[in-house]
Formats: structure tokens, C-alpha cells, sequence
């Protein structure tokens, strides 16, 4: 079972269906999908998720509403009579809310959390948190999904809307703010599972980093004692080496049969030892000689 799935089986068992008016407006979230159908008289919500069908079947029962279900291929379909209320208008076969009357009605935050969880459960869906991080919510038009970001602003949580050419949705790619709306929305045990998969993903990427991290900078250690190496080479080959200062020549001897070794450690070498600096600066010093002499050849 995908989590999404999973969270849907732990939203649908949630049990708070005593307190009438959050039931109303988690009615009014899945109202809000774009899974919702209206014709003349009815009104249909249809689904693949049994989780989403049977939770809209609880609120309806709760509700006094008369439905039936029907299953056709792999969709649930449930559909029950047009409702009339101030707070909601029909339009293009969709539902709208009347955001300024849906103010007035929504009295507290259990009811904003309760709309939350009706428009996830009516039309949300969370990638697989192991592979990336992606919770989205399918709504029927913008005004829908405005208002819904503005209940989710509420309680700090952001969330963007991305206009599709049938739909409209918003979405939260950021894994912080994906754990917040599970919190928000009730969805406890997934909120559990969800950041136990993102400390181990976050802890891998952490140990990602600093491998390579530590890759680049081996890697530009053996890129420049190859350099060293190239310099010091060339400079025996032409018999100009025995022509540098003493100080040079002992980095250079060191550098020849040590080619593994960093700065540091080369610098502890010597009879009077110096710091990584010093060695860097001879060494320096003797690619410069080196490339004098490349380009008086060279003419």
C-alpha cells in the first residue's frame, strides 16, 4: 500500500464525527475537489481510493443525506442530491465556495483543520516521501484553491497554486511544511512515519556531502601533487635541479617519495618543520622556476 494510501486509511478512521459542524466543513473540503461532478439534481464524487468513498459515506450518513454507490472499472462513485447554502455556488459543473460567506461560517480552528482534511481526502495525493517530496491537492477552480491556502496561511503552513488546463491544485514540495499539514489535517501516525523517512534521508544526503566533499578535495590534492610532481620532473630532466635553493630542493625530494602525503603532513617531514603555507609557498615557488624555463625552451 502506497503512504498515501496508508494516510487516507488512518484520516478515514478519524474519530470526531460527534461534533456537527467540523463535519460540515470536511463535507464541504471534498465539495471542493475536482472530483466532484454536478448535474442538474445530483451531485457526484467519484474515486479509486475505497479510504476517500468510505469517509464521504460517514459524513453523509451523519449529514442525513440519502446516496448511492456505484462502482464503475476501477472508480467509486457516490452520488447524492444538489445541496443549497449560502456559502457554496454551482459553477461549470463544480462547486465553488463564496469565500466571503465561508468566513463567517468557519467559527474555529478544529473546522478549518476539518476543510483541510475534506479537500485532501476529496482530491490530495503525497508522493512516496523515500523518493521525493511532493503533496498536492486537486481543486475545481482557483477561487477554491485560493481560499484553501488562505485556511493553510492560517496556521502557518505555505503552499503554492499551480493552474492546470481542467483544474487548478496547490502544492508543497518542502518536507517541513508537508509534516505540518499532516499534523494539521490529523494524520498522526503518518506524521510519524513521514519524519522518520526524512531524519534518514536527510542523514544520508548529509553523509552524501561530505563523501564528496572529501572526494573534491583528495582529488585536488592528487591533481596538484601531480602538478608538483610534473615540475620537479622537468626540472631534473633539464639539469636545473640541483641549480634550486637547498630549501627547495628538500620540499621537492619530499614531494618525489611522499606523492599521497597533504601540505601538512609534508611539511612535518622536514628537519625544521613548517606549516602548510610554507610548503605551499616552495612549492610554488619551484612550479614558477619550472615554467621560466618551459617558456624560454619554447622560443
Amino acid at each position: 500500500m502506497s503512504f498515501s494510501k496508508k494516510m487516507k486509511e488512518e484520516l478515514s478512521k478519524i474519530n470526531n464525527l460527534s461534533n456537527k459542524e467540523a463535519v460540515k466543513l470536511e463535507f464541504i473540503g471534498y465539495l471542493i475537489s475536482n472530483n466532484i461532478n454536478v448535474t442538474k439534481s445530483k451531485i457526484k464524487y467519484s474515486t479509486e481510493n475505497e479510504f476517500n468513498i468510505n469517509r464521504f459515506g460517514k459524513l453523509l450518513n451523519n449529514l442525513n443525506f440519502n446516496y448511492k454507490i456505484e462502482i464503475q472499472g476501477k472508480n467509486y462513485i457516490i452520488s447524492f442530491d444538489k445541496v443549497e447554502c449560502e456559502y457554496l455556488s454551482y459553477i461549470d459543473k463544480k462547486i465553488q465556495i463564496q469565500e466571503e460567506n465561508f468566513k463567517k461560517f468557519v467559527k474555529n480552528d478544529i473546522e478549518k483543520k476539518a476543510f483541510v482534511r475534506g479537500a485532501f481526502l476529496g482530491g490530495g495525493s503525497l508522493n512516496n516521501p523515500n523518493k521525493k517530496y511532493h503533496l498536492e491537492v486537486l481543486l475545481s477552480n482557483v477561487k477554491n484553491a485560493q481560499c484553501l491556502i488562505e485556511v493553510l496561511n492560517s496556521f502557518n503552513i505555505q503552499a503554492k497554486i499551480l493552474e492546470r488546463k481542467n483544474a487548478t491544485s496547490i502544492y508543497i514540495k518542502d518536507s517541513e511544511e508537508i509534516s505540518k499539514f499532516l499534523a494539521l489535517i490529523g494524520a498522526n501516525k503518518a506524521v510519524l512515519d513521514f519524519e522518520e523517512i526524512r531524519v534518514v534521508r536527510n542523514t544520508r544526503n548529509n553523509v552524501n556531502r561530505l563523501v564528496n566533499c572529501e572526494t573534491a578535495n583528495l582529488n585536488k590534492t592528487v591533481n596538484a601533487a601531480v602538478e608538483q610532481i610534473q615540475n620537479i620532473t622537468y626540472l631534473k630532466s633539464i639539469k636545473k635541479f640541483e641549480e634550486l635553493p637547498e630549501n627547495l630542493r628538500k620540499i621537492a625530494i619530499l614531494r618525489i617519495e611522499n606523492p599521497e602525503v597533504s601540505l601538512t603532513e609534508l611539511g612535518q617531514m622536514l628537519d625544521e618543520p613548517i606549516g602548510k603555507s610554507g610548503v605551499n609557498h616552495r612549492l610554488k615557488k619551484i612550479g614558477e622556476i619550472a615554467e621560466e624555463y618551459r617558456k624560454l625552451k619554447s622560443k
